[in-house]
């Protein structure tokens, strides 16, 4: 049997072995209900930084800015959320926004300019993973109630755009009240929102279910959902069933031969498919022996076989890649090609690195159900080059403090764009004062890559930026920093009465919930 069928005939065999009946009756038109695999980590914009949280704190709170959306097609430019307009200097340092009247947090607070420098503020002195993705040395000042000022230390190219993620929410200053031991509120927002956007969490049951109602003060038009809940069911078999029983509105998260299942069948589901630059690759740890070695790191690139990955597991539904750029974003470099799957230049890597028997940990989780057998062949690969590895598969909170911490050999992960710009790609990837969860989880460290990395991103011109990315790609293909193993359009499958919904490539995971509707 060939790699390839293994794999397929292992996700036949976990797909059976998690099917779950179907449970409850439709949900209510007024109530969405979408299937999760996992509970998100913390709901502190100012901490998280994974997609899966964000679906719930993304409604709960508003930007300065959010993303277009043009003729029912999510757009990567901007436009104000709570800002009315704004003005930049010549230098692009120094920014002024003017807030828009009448928006409140959910306790009535006003949505004024003392609440935008106290949340970044905020931002910047917990110092977490969100915080990366604004220059160092920004300084936010209160012109007057309605107007706001960020003075930049060096230019940066992203900036207004970076005012869209998640991590630039609008946190109501009151939290301040719940701090405990100088802790920022932290642990009461891990479990909490205190924002202004169309929604607030109600209740979370861990592994149950979370719970998101109408913010009676927010100032845009009446939210359409009573309640918007997200329900954790582990097993993507479940989460198939349960949408087809209509006990789910949109189910994440499930695998390919799923998804063309439930196309087949219709049963008044509908699965559409969107361009995105989501893409899945290996976290090869460089700082822990023997993969503080590029030769162990090639090897490993060699070794895996990419293709079958594709065929086998996304069911031919994916591109190699060569780089880490994905192909639809500028910056990418279509003169790198993905690396050939070559067992015998593995070997001779390993030889000469003294690693011929070497052993290694897998580390993952179950967020993705293409993980388990994506880590499956990995090991096959590396088998047939003499290496041994071990795969631990655990809960997810677990997975992601391992991480952070750098405690694996390999792990697996998916990355998407917060916003349109190479920055998320290459500085979060391999910039070495990004290390851990903000996005270097392979603990990379070069000096010539910080230079130029830390260059694009200051300077303003995209043609000279693009230059600099791509050779700094160059660099960090040929040091096997990572494993790129596949680019693949988003899949969203949800139930056919489900109306509205905008996918956007910057928001994976994130739902419109304030426009959609349900038509019975």
């Amino acid at each position: 049997m060939s790699d390839a069928s293994k794999i397929v005939a292992a996700i036949t065999v976990l797909a059976a072995a998690a099917a779950a009946p179907a449970a409850w009756a439709a949900t209510a038109k007024d109530v969405l209900v979408i299937g999760k695999s996992a509970d998100p980590q913390t709901l502190d914009p100012g901490v998280t930084v994974d997609n899966n949280d964000w679906t719930v704190t993304y409604p709960a709170y508003q930007r300065l800015v959010r993303y277009k959306t043009e003729n029912g097609k999510g757009l990567t430019s901007v436009e104000g959320d709570l800002a009315t307009k704004w003005t930049v200097s010549a230098d692009n340092l120094a920014w002024d926004f003017t807030l828009k009247p009448g928006n409140s947090f959910a306790d009535g607070t006003p949505v004024d300019a003392a609440a935008v420098k106290f949340s970044f503020d905020r931002l910047f002195a917990l110092k977490q993973g969100p915080s990366e993705a604004f220059p160092d040395g920004t300084v936010v000042t209160v012109v007057n109630p309605t107007t706001v000022h960020f003075q930049l230390k060096t230019p940066f190219a992203p900036f207004l755009y970076t005012l869209a993620n998640n991590g630039a929410a609008i946190v109501n200053p009151k939290v301040m009240e719940h701090q405990k031991d100088g802790d920022q509120a932290q642990g009461w927002l891990s479990g909490h929102t205190a924002g202004s956007g169309p929604y607030q969490l109600t209740s979370w049951e861990k592994g149950q279910s979370i719970v998101l109602e109408p913010n009676p003060k927010f100032a845009g038009p009446k939210p359409p959902f009573s309640k918007v809940i997200t329900k954790i069911v582990a097993e993507a078999s479940a989460r198939r069933l349960q949408l087809e029983g209509g006990d789910l509105d949109i189910a994440e998260d499930l695998p390919g031969d799923q998804l063309d299942a439930l196309k087949k069948a219709g049963n008044g589901i509908t699965v559409s498919e969107y361009p995105s630059l989501k893409v899945t690759y290996l976290y090869l740890n460089n700082k822990r022996p023997p993969l503080d070695k590029p030769e162990v790191r090639r090897a490993i690139v060699a070794a895996i076989d990419d293709g079958a990955i594709i065929d086998g597991i996304l069911l031919g539904k994916g591109k190699p890649m060569g780089g880490p750029i994905p192909e639809g974003m500028w910056g990418y470099d279509a003169s790198i090609k993905p690396a050939a799957h070559d067992p015998a230049a593995a070997k001779a890597l390993l030889k000469s690195a003294g690693a011929e028997k070497i052993k290694l940990s897998f580390v993952m989780s179950n967020k993705d159900p293409n993980w388990e057998p994506i880590a499956l062949a990995t090991q096959s690969n590396l088998a047939e080059v003499g290496a041994t590895v071990s795969i631990e598969n655990i809960a997810n909170a677990t997975f992601r403090e391992r991480l952070g911490k750098g405690d694996f050999d390999i792990a697996i992960g998916n990355w998407s764009p917060d916003f349109s710009d190479p920055y998320m790609f290459m500085n979060y990837w391999f910039d070495s004062g990004k290390q851990g969860l903000s996005g270097n989880r392979s603990f990379y460290s070069n000096p010539k890559v910080d230079e130029l990395v830390r260059k694009a991103a200051v300077e303003s011109n995209q043609a000279e930026r693009t230059k600099l990315y791509q050779e700094a790609q160059k660099i960090t293909v040929a040091d096997a920093a990572y494993v790129y193993l596949f680019q693949k359009n988003s899949q969203v499958a949800l139930r056919s009465d489900v109306k509205g919904f905008v996918f956007n490539p910057m928001l994976e995971q994130i739902y419109n919930v304030d426009e959609m509707s349900k038509s019975k």
